[in-house]
């Protein structure tokens, strides 16, 4: 059996940080994103290779994952020769393969267990199966409508509130039978969402939805970026570093150099050779990747550091998310919600305020 993730898309919403970095490596902690999603699909015992459907910095992509010896699964590229939406992205990626095809939005972080998604399209025959997850605010989505027996039934896009008679969402992850893409022209511009499943429920086809009540959230936005790590931090979603540790842990992912008297407020994350230097406070929430140093005084607090990112003496970062290999002088001021892209300077004594992201 075959994964396809969609990864072809350019992470606009999570610019500056995505104009070097392409969305499936952004890191989580220390690891691509992609790795989380390839730790699910190791879990589905019939999954012996991951096709990444690319489109955007393909050379990004492979040149950091490789053939998959740490994504734990072969992966292989197809790269789009034009953005064809998610349909054609799929039909594109799958060809000549016959046997069911396990399909994963690349911005999507869950706990779903895929194994038990893929026997239920089994146990029904289905000819497509979609997750489904709920959502405090069904408005805002486009919900998918089911019958008592988990058939797929209607799609509403962002119904007015007298509109909304449930609270699933289409939650980006698939089970589909490569015989139905035949309603998908070639190397055409073509949406799974508004044109494939629609055309399944018009067809009376076996169109099965699996809902999970478990964890989910689409990282595409900088708010939801950080949001993953904290919520990974505090393990309200229970994998990663984190997951079975003591609340307010400080995780070393290697040997770091912290002065003694530097305070280090869990739960935090500090990437292997992380150096941090006498009388630095760094923060609950804060993730410093491989590689960062911290000067002495300097405060780093609910911030997000990407890897070999300097920091002087007595800076002060709150709230923040800093690309790879930034620098910022001693005495400088970095506030809530600003990202800086990889290799930002800041000079001595700059003054970066908060703002709204």
């Amino acid at each position: 059996m075959k994964a396809v993730i969609l990864a072809g898309g350019f992470g606009t919403r999570l610019r500056p940080l995505t104009l070097e970095t392409p969305k499936p490596v952004v890191p989580l902690f220390d690891r691509p994103f992609l790795y989380y999603q390839t730790d699910l699909l190791r879990r589905v015992p019939d999954i012996d290779e991951v096709i990444l459907s690319l489109n955007y910095r393909p050379d990004r992509i492979e040149g950091r994952v490789g053939t998959g010896a740490e994504a734990g699964l072969p992966v292989r590229y197809v790269v789009e020769p034009e953005p064809l939406g998610t349909g054609g992205a799929i039909k594109y990626a799958s060809r000549g393969i016959d046997e069911t095809i396990l399909v994963f939005n690349g911005d999507v972080l869950t706990t779903i267990d895929l194994e038990a998604v893929v026997r239920t399209h089994r146990e029904r025959r289905a000819r497509a199966t979609i997750v489904l997850t709920p959502v405090e605010n069904p408005s805002a989505y486009g919900l998918v409508e089911t019958d008592d027996k988990g058939n797929v039934r209607r799609f509403l896009e962002k119904p007015s509130p007298d509109e909304v008679t449930c609270d699933t969402i289409n939650a980006g992850i698939y089970v589909l039978e490569p015989e139905t893409f035949d309603r998908i022209p070639d190397d055409t511009p073509w949406s799974i969402e508004r044109k494939y499943f629609p055309s399944l429920v018009e067809r009376s086809e076996t169109f099965v939805a699996y809902i999970d009540r478990g964890y989910w959230l689409d990282i595409g936005r900088p708010t939801d970026y950080v949001r993953a790590h904290r919520d990974l931090m505090t393990q309200r979603c229970p994998v990663g570093p984190f997951a079975g540790a003591p609340p307010a842990s400080v995780h070393k992912a290697g040997p770091c150099d912290v002065a003694a008297d530097a305070q280090i407020d869990g739960p935090c994350f500090l990437g292997a050779g992380t150096v941090v230097g006498a009388g630095a406070r760094i923060g609950p929430e804060t993730v410093l990747g491989p590689g960062c140093r911290v000067g002495p005084g300097a405060v780093v607090d609910h911030a997000i550091l990407w890897r070999d990112t300097i920091i002087e003496a007595d800076c002060i970062v709150r709230d923040a998310v800093l690309g790879e290999r930034c620098r910022l002088g001693h005495h400088t001021g970095v506030g809530p919600g600003v990202i800086l892209g990889s290799d930002s300077i800041l000079s001595a004594h700059s003054r970066v305020p908060g703002r709204d992201n």
